[in-house]
C-alpha cells in the first residue's frame, strides 16, 4: 500500500500534524500512517507553553495560570500575562487525547515500528520490520549527531525536575515562577522553574541554558536548597521525576528537507532556539505546513523566518560566549519589555518596530557584535 502522507515519530509535533490532518476535511480521503515504535503509554514530560484565550487542549490541561513571577538583577517581578495564559500539559494527557481522537479517522494508522531507512524515488521507500511506500514523509529523526549540532552556535537546556507533594498548604496556584535566579550554579545562566498544580503540589525544576552538563547530584542539591531555602518547605514528597536536554541551537536542520521528505520537531529546527519552547511552535508550523499541502504551495513555505533566526543566532551568540550573563538578560527582558511583545516576539508575531524597540533594550555593543559575527558567519 501507499500511503499519501507518513508520519515518523509520535511526540509533539508528530502527533500535532496527525491531529491537524484529522481535523480538516481536504484529508478525509488521503491514508495517513504514523510510525512510533512506543506505545506512548508513559508521562515522560510535561510541555508549557503560554497561549491568548482557549486552546485546543484546554481540557486535558495539568494546570494554567494568568500571573508570572520572576526573581533576578535584584528585582522581584510579578506580571500578569493580560489576555495570555501560561498553560501546562502532561505528556501522557496528551498522548492519550491524541490516540483517542486518531482512532475515530479510518484513513490514519498507528503501526508500533520503527523506521531504519528510507529512500526517496519516485515514491518514498520506508523499511522497519516490513517495507512500507509513501508519496510524502514528516519525519521526526535528527538527521545528524549531538557533537555537530553544537558546532552551531547556542548552548543546551538541561534540567532536572521533581513534581513534590507537601503535608500543608504552601503554594499559590494562581502564579507560576518564569525564573528564579536568587539560587545558581557558579558563573552559569541557571535559574529555577516552579509549576504550582495546587496549594500542595508543584513542579519544581532546576534548569541551565548553559554549554555544559553538569552531574545529576548537582541538580539534586540545587533543587533542595530552593525548596528549602527559598519555598520554606521541610517536609515533602517527590511524587514524579522528569529530566531532560534540549539543544538551543542555530543548526540549519532546514537543509535537511527535500521536497517530499521534511523534518519536524527537534529535527526540523522546530524547536525556539533562543527559548528552548517547542510545544507551541510545533502546532504552529504544523498548521501552515496543512496550509502549504492543501495549497500546493512548497511544503516549508513560511515555515523558517531568516529575520527571527537571526535574532535568535545573536542572543545565543551572547549567552554562549558569556554564560554569565543570562540573569542580566533575562532581566532585562521581562523588566523592560511588556509581557504582550516578549510573548509575541518569541512566537515570531511582532512588527519590526516592536523588533527594534525590544532589541534596543539590550546591551548595545554587545548584541550588536554578537549580530556582526552571526552575519559575517552566514
Amino acid at each position: 500500500m501507499v500511503y499519501d502522507f507518513a508520519i515518523i515519530g509520535a511526540g509533539a509535533a508528530g502527533l500535532q500534524l496527525a491531529l491537524a490532518m484529522a481535523k480538516d476535511q481536504y484529508f478525509n480521503s488521503k491514508q495517513i500512517v504514523i510510525f512510533e515504535p512506543d506505545s506512548k503509554t508513559v508521562n515522560d514530560k510535561t510541555w508549557s507553553f503560554w497561549e491568548k484565550g482557549s486552546g485546543h487542549y484546554d481540557n486535558i490541561l495539568a494546570a494554567r495560570w494568568d500571573t508570572a513571577l520572576f526573581y533576578g538583577g535584584g528585582q522581584s517581578l510579578n506580571i500578569p500575562l493580560r489576555g495570555y495564559s501560561y498553560k501546562s500539559l502532561r505528556a501522557l494527557d496528551f498522548y492519550n487525547y491524541a490516540k483517542s481522537e486518531l482512532q475515530k479517522h479510518n484513513n490514519i494508522h498507528w503501526i508500533e515500528e520503527k523506521i531504519e531507512e528510507l529512500q526517496e524515488e519516485e515514491v518514498i521507500h520506508l523499511t522497519g520490520k516490513q517495507q512500507y511506500q509513501a508519496a510524502y514523509v514528516f519525519d521526526s529523526r535528527i538527521p545528524i549527531t549531538s557533537e555537530e549540532i553544537q558546532t552551531a552556535t547556542g548552548v543546551l537546556q538541561h534540567f532536572l525536575g521533581w513534581e513534590i507533594k507537601t503535608p500543608g498548604k504552601v503554594f499559590d496556584p494562581k502564579s507560576f515562577t518564569m525564573m528564579d535566579y536568587r539560587i545558581k550554579y557558579e558563573d552559569t545562566s541557571s535559574f529555577t522553574y516552579v509549576l504550582p498544580y495546587s496549594e500542595t503540589e508543584a513542579l519544581v525544576e532546576f534548569t541551565f541554558f548553559s554549554p555544559d552538563l553538569v552531574k545529576r547530584e548537582d541538580y539534586e542539591i540545587l533543587i533542595r536548597r530552593y525548596i528549602k531555602e527559598q519555598l520554606n518547605i521541610k517536609n515533602f514528597e517527590i511524587t514524579a521525576k522528569e529530566g531532560g536536554v534540549i539543544p538551543m541551537f542555530d543548526y540549519p536542520f532546514q537543509k535537511h528537507n527535500t521536497e517530499r521528505v521534511i523534518k519536524v520537531g527537534t529535527a526540523g529546527g522546530w524547536v525556539k532556539p533562543s527559548s528552548g519552547y517547542s510545544f507551541k511552535s510545533s502546532g504552529n508550523k504544523s498548521q501552515k505546513l496543512i496550509q502549504n499541502i492543501k495549497n500546493k504551495q512548497p511544503l516549508t513555505k513560511g515555515i523558517y523566518s531568516k529575520k527571527h533566526l537571526l535574532y535568535d543566532s545573536t542572543f545565543l551568540k551572547v549567552l554562549q560566549r558569556e554564560n554569565h550573563l543570562g540573569e542580566d538578560l533575562f532581566t532585562i527582558m521581562y523588566s523592560k519589555n511588556d509581557i504582550e511583545t516578549v510573548f509575541a516576539f518569541l512566537d515570531e508575531e511582532t512588527s519590526f518596530v516592536q523588533e527594534v524597540a525590544l532589541m534596543n533594550t539590550f546591551p548595545k555593543a554587545k548584541f550588536g557584535m554578537a549580530m556582526a559575527s552571526v552575519v559575517l558567519k552566514a
